[in-house]
């Protein structure tokens, strides 16, 4: 599975070493990811992601997976992350056409 964050797209960056005597010698700046359990209100059920700790205190600051994935871009989310995100979408959009 590809180094990338599932929520944010954060992923691998490449750079240089460089000593002391200026030599450079290229390495890869790796995000800090971790696979963790979100869970969703909307959906009601646990979602298995992984995802960089940027991301999770994003998703606690926003107040849930739910609002971090309504008010994100498609083009940061991975392709599972889309999925929940229109499944929340549905759910949402069907909990607001009950209470009206």
């Amino acid at each position: 599975m590809a180094r990338r964050c599932e929520l944010t797209g954060k992923a691998v960056l490449a750079g240089n070493n460089v000593s002391h005597a200026n030599n450079k010698t290229r390495r890869r700046f790796l995000p800090n990811l971790n696979h963790v359990t979100l869970l969703s209100d909307a959906l009601g059920q646990k979602v298995r992601l992984k995802i960089s700790t940027n991301a999770l205190r994003s998703v606690e600051h926003r107040g849930g997976l739910d609002k971090f994935l309504l008010a994100s871009r498609d083009t940061d989310l991975s392709i599972n992350a889309r999925r929940i995100k229109r499944l929340v979408e549905k759910r949402v959009a069907a909990s607001e056409a009950a209470a009206a």
